[in-house]
């Protein structure tokens, strides 16, 4: 493409639909105020922790201790939406939605779903007070989308983590590739809810798929959100976020300008990488 996405970025308050939402995981006030004045759109605050060292044992993934005290602490320092991923569906989750409103989240955020009476009863506990998005991350969410999308949520993310644990597959971005994701956007974006699948970090960073890979198929989705992932805190570490969030933002923007013949190219190396790890995996 003629326009290099690492310079040059366009403005981004001009990019209307081109423009994507980040949010970001953290507990540290300051870096999170320097993330969001860099252009990140909110902050993630994770509760989310029961089971999770059990399923996730092996797999390479993250697990975060957040307190309510570190929601309190973000909710202080930001001015931007303050979202809190709580447990999944339990005993619990009615305190949980109750503190996280409390602590001031302007939305909470419900993993691990898989029945729409989970979300029913918590959009009754939220009653209004703040929004509820959801995670679909199980087969049986993925079964039950077109009944999900007919709630009124603010948000639903796919969680590629635990579907691929779910699932019993062996790679983490199978779901890019086998219409998995494609079916939950076209279910989510035609309810009007706002859909984010995968996670990203610098444009030029990434592995063991390439983020630039993972641009073009976040792009191509439709998501208006995304998570920055955990890989974004190390590789911004001694760099300027208000430099390289721009750069993801408008790497984002130039990806949904490519044309078909750019967006085959990208698939068929996205198709490529996950095929791959896929079959390392397999043996």
């Amino acid at each position: 493409m003629a326009e290099d996405i690492t310079i040059g970025i366009p403005n981004i308050s001009c990019l209307g639909y081109l423009h994507i939402d980040l949010l970001l995981f953290s507990t540290d006030p300051d870096f999170a105020r320097r993330v969001i004045d860099a252009g990140a759109a909110g902050v993630v605050v994770d509760w989310e922790r029961r089971g999770k060292h059990r399923r996730q044992a092996g797999v390479d993934t993250q697990v975060n201790a957040d307190t309510p005290h570190d929601l309190t602490r973000i909710r202080a320092a930001v001015g931007a939406p303050v979202l809190c991923r709580v447990n999944g569906w339990g005993p619990g989750t009615a305190a949980e939605i109750e503190s996280a409103i409390g602590r001031g989240a302007d939305e909470v955020l419900l993993p691990m779903v898989r029945r729409p009476e989970e979300v029913d009863a918590a959009l009754a506990m939220v009653g209004g007070r703040a929004e509820l998005g959801i995670l679909v991350e199980t087969s049986d969410a993925l079964r039950r989308v077109d009944e999900l999308v007919r709630r009124p949520l603010s948000r639903i993310y796919v969680g590629l983590n635990d579907l691929m644990i779910d699932r019993g597959s062996a790679c983490l971005f199978t779901p890019l590739v086998d219409d998995t994701v494609a079916r939950v956007a076209r279910a989510v974006t035609a309810a009007g809810i706002p859909f984010g699948v995968a996670g990203l970090t610098l444009p030029d960073r990434g592995r063991p798929v390439p983020c630039r890979l993972l641009i073009g198929e976040v792009a191509s989705s439709g998501a208006s959100f995304t998570f920055l992932r955990r890989s974004f805190h190390a590789d911004v570490a001694g760099r300027d976020p208000t430099v390289e969030v721009p750069r993801i933002v408008g790497a984002v923007a130039v990806a949904r300008r490519r044309d078909a013949e750019e967006v085959a190219v990208d698939r068929a190396a996205l198709e490529a990488a996950v095929s791959g790890l896929a079959e390392d995996r397999a043996g």
